[in-house]
């Protein structure tokens, strides 16, 4: 526009020095118009370049925050599953009393001894794992106890699974899972229910559903107890009535 202006402006100059030469019926020049029209043009060319060019840096912006929001997503996850092996690698620790810890090869080879004898030499009789596992029960390390047990109760059925059964009821009362040890020690009672296990086991039904305040079910079993071992243990007896005591049986 200013371009047009000024061809306007330049018309008297012009008639003064040519005169009516080349002049059109408005008194502007076709040459000076063209170069006018030409002006406008590459300033309206410049202002579309500009506009372009915050379109294009408004975009980026954009893309920039989707890429940082990305980014954290990434990052969450990745400590998320993090977490989740880090808990899975410390439960199997918690069960590695359970499987024998597998000797590399160099190291059997240094030490003469071929890879396929060491399991063989790791493997423990029920007898060594009940003894540990009561041992592990005295120093309150529950969860090898329970390990122990449950690796009798896996093998090839025997006696030894009864005694298995009521550590592994003690394991869980250790850990404070009142309801699973409960069945722990009536599975016990039910494997011999004339065993020597058998009153323990009724007694620990009872002091687990006391510890579930479930007292009505703790006397059904302190009943049971006294009507089927009338003359139990001094000790087992000693513990009937402090249950008792406790669940207010009648």
């Amino acid at each position: 526009m200013l371009s047009v202006m000024s061809c306007f402006l330049s018309v008297p100059g012009r008639l003064s020095r040519l005169g009516r030469v080349g002049v059109l019926a408005g008194g502007v020049s076709l040459a000076c118009l063209a170069s006018a029209h030409a002006a406008d043009s590459g300033n309206n060319l410049t202002l579309q370049l500009l506009d372009r060019v915050n379109t294009l840096e408004e975009q980026t912006r954009e893309m920039r925050g989707q890429i940082d929001q990305l980014t954290n997503q990434v990052q969450q996850q990745n400590a998320a599953m993090s977490k989740q092996i880090d808990d899975m690698n410390f439960a199997m620790q918690q069960r590695g009393h359970a499987a024998a810890p597998a000797v590399p090869a160099s190291v059997t080879a240094a030490a003469g001894v071929t890879p396929a004898a060491t399991p063989a030499a790791a493997r423990r009789s029920p007898d060594d794992l009940l003894k540990a596992g009561n041992d592990a029960l005295l120093q309150h390390d529950y969860a090898t106890a329970q390990a122990d047990a449950q690796q009798v109760l896996s093998g090839p059925k025997s006696a030894k699974q009864v005694d298995a059964q009521y550590l592994m009821a003690q394991s869980l009362a250790g850990q404070k899972q009142y309801r699973q040890s409960a069945l722990a020690y009536y599975d016990t009672y039910n494997r011999a229910p004339h065993g020597q296990r058998a009153p323990s086991a009724l007694l620990g039904v009872a002091a687990t559903l006391v510890a579930l305040n479930d007292k009505a079910s703790a006397c059904q079993a302190l009943d049971k107890l006294s009507s089927e071992f009338p003359a139990p243990a001094p000790r087992i007896k000693a513990a009937e009535l402090v249950y008792r005591k406790r669940a207010k049986c009648s």
